[in-house]
């Protein structure tokens, strides 16, 4: 056996594999390794792109968190407004009402101080004409007399 020979025959025998495996083998391991990369490019690609709708997303949660306290406040605001109007309206009411009622309790008393100085006037002609009768002892018709108890009323 020649060292030669079997070198040769190893050197060809490795130039045919690497041709088969230049042309068979390795076009589909780069391809899987090409698509491989693709896809991890692609993944990482989206993770940037999550990650920035993530932090807008975030950013127009905090803009309408913001826009919701504003609006809470101003709405608080408004209620408390119209409570305070509502109490000084109710006050308005209370203080006419009080006043409707002094008003119709002084009426009131105005009519019954009235009507008391007419008891009293008749009381006073009822007493007068007893007092006339005890001094002119005799009874006095109150029928005839009636005028003159009603110029004493008046008087009175």
């Amino acid at each position: 056996m020649n060292l030669n020979a079997t070198l040769i025959a190893q050197i060809v025998v490795f130039l045919i594999l690497w041709v088969f495996t230049m042309k068979f083998v390795w076009p589909p391991i780069t391809k899987a390794l090409d698509e491989r990369a693709s896809k991890i490019a692609d993944g990482l690609a989206a993770a940037d792109k999550a990650k920035a709708d993530l932090a807008s997303a975030n950013q127009r949660v905090q803009q309408e968190l913001a826009q919701s306290r504003e609006d809470i406040a101003k709405r608080i605001a408004d209620a408390e407004k119209r409570g305070n109007a509502l109490v000084e309206e109710a006050k308005a009411r209370a203080s006419a009402e009080a006043a409707k009622i002094v008003a119709d309790a002084q009426a009131e008393s105005a009519q019954l101080v009235v009507q008391a100085r007419e008891a009293l006037r008749e009381q006073v002609a009822v007493l007068a004409v007893k007092g006339a009768e005890q001094i002119l002892r005799r009874e006095v018709n109150a029928q005839v007399h009636a005028d003159l108890l009603t110029r004493l009323k008046s008087e009175l």
